[in-house]
């Protein structure tokens, strides 16, 4: 059997902690979030304003009229006219609520006009603060390019100027100053053979000394050098700085008429480049009737100088004499009496080989004709 059930005492309601400890703080454990206050605050919920949830100047558990001096919910310790523990009061700094600052970025909960009046803590608003450094940092990036811009167009207005300055000293160098001026020691000439003066063409040379090489004439000088009858032709170049370069084609003569103040030196082209007396040994002697016509014999002369400069310098150094009574009868006697016919000037490149094959084949012919070189005759 069981014993009969112990009767209940009946006693004094059971008091909640939040009643026995009003000042308990029941988001002690909690961690804080960011922009809730960290400092120490009362658990009842707060008006604008107030701590503890009373208004103020009344302590909790006191109606609204009651002095606080009178309030029997007062502990020891409490901070005077609100009944929480001096330890747990928030300061006034972490309470008071700013309404005339607008925390940039934060929303209130939903159904709620203060995010942080709904969570029973107020959250302390940062200040606004308007940022200038983004504007300052692109006024001094404008300047710098601004700054930037200006030294390159100086820079290039630098090199402009120099570039200019070079090209007129150098101008001048060339063109005007003794720098590159010509100097007649430093004139050299080849190719003179044995019928050029040089001296002479150094006299007309001396013309130009003094004068910078980039404005020498060549062209000029060169027409003023074959003016001398014994230059055939002249290359002029320039040697720098101040020097010319000078090569001469010479006219060699080939034969030597008779004249009256001895023999006039010819070229195969029938100009005279000098005159000797006697005429030099190994140049044939010319005989052309010249005072006869002057068409005839001019003629008959460069079809006989024309038939000397085709002749290879082993069979032109055995010439002894040249005749020619006309252009179509030129006759060649050489040094062992031996009389070559040529006819003409014509295809007298086959002439000598047959001169020579004939010679060679009969040593002791006295006469060649090779007027008709398909057809020579030798007697």
């Amino acid at each position: 059997m069981r014993p009969p059930a112990r009767p209940r005492v009946a006693g004094p309601p059971a008091r909640s902690r939040e009643a026995e400890d009003p000042a308990r703080e029941p988001d002690a454990g909690r961690s804080p979030r960011e922009g809730v206050s960290a400092e120490p605050r009362a658990w009842s919920r707060t008006a604008p304003g107030t701590a503890g949830g009373a208004s103020p100047g009344t302590s909790p558990g006191t109606s609204p009229g009651t002095s606080p001096d009178t309030s029997a919910g007062t502990s020891p310790g409490a901070t005077p006219g609100t009944g929480v523990p001096a330890e747990r009061a928030a300061p006034p700094e972490a309470t008071r609520r700013r309404d005339d600052v607008v925390h940039p970025g934060a929303r209130p909960a939903s159904g709620s006009a203060d995010h942080g009046e709904a969570r029973g803590h107020v959250v302390p608003a940062l200040p606004e603060v308007v940022s200038t450094r983004m504007a300052d940092r692109l006024a001094e990036r404008d300047a710098e390019r601004a700054a930037m811009a200006r030294h390159r167009f100086w820079v290039r207005a630098g090199w402009v100027v120099g570039g200019v300055a070079a090209a007129v000293a150098l101008g001048w160098a060339a063109f005007f100053s003794p720098l590159l001026a010509l100097v007649p020691e430093r004139v050299v000439v080849t190719g003179e053979g044995s019928t050029v003066d040089v001296a002479q063409v150094r006299d007309v040379l001396d013309d130009d000394a003094g004068v910078p090489l980039p404005r020498l004439d060549t062209v000029a000088m060169r027409e003023r050098v074959l003016a001398l009858n014994a230059v055939k032709d002249v290359r002029i170049t320039r040697a720098w700085p101040d020097g010319l370069d000078v090569v001469l084609t010479a006219r060699e003569p080939v034969a030597a008429a008779p004249g009256e103040d001895g023999y006039a030196l010819l070229d195969p082209e029938g100009v005279q480049v000098g005159v000797a007396d006697p005429a030099p040994d190994g140049l044939p002697i010319v005989s052309v009737p010249l005072d006869a016509e002057p068409a005839t014999g001019a003629l008959a002369l460069a079809a006989a100088l024309r038939v000397l400069g085709a002749l290879p310098p082993d069979l032109s150094s055995q010439v002894a004499e040249v005749s020619a009574d006309t252009q179509d009868d030129v006759q060649t006697r050489l040094h062992d009496g031996a009389l070559i016919h040529w006819g003409n000037g014509d295809r007298i490149a086959l002439k000598v080989r047959v001169v020579q094959a004939l010679r060679a084949a009969d040593p002791g012919a006295r006469i060649l004709d090779v007027s008709s070189p398909e057809l020579p005759i030798t007697r």
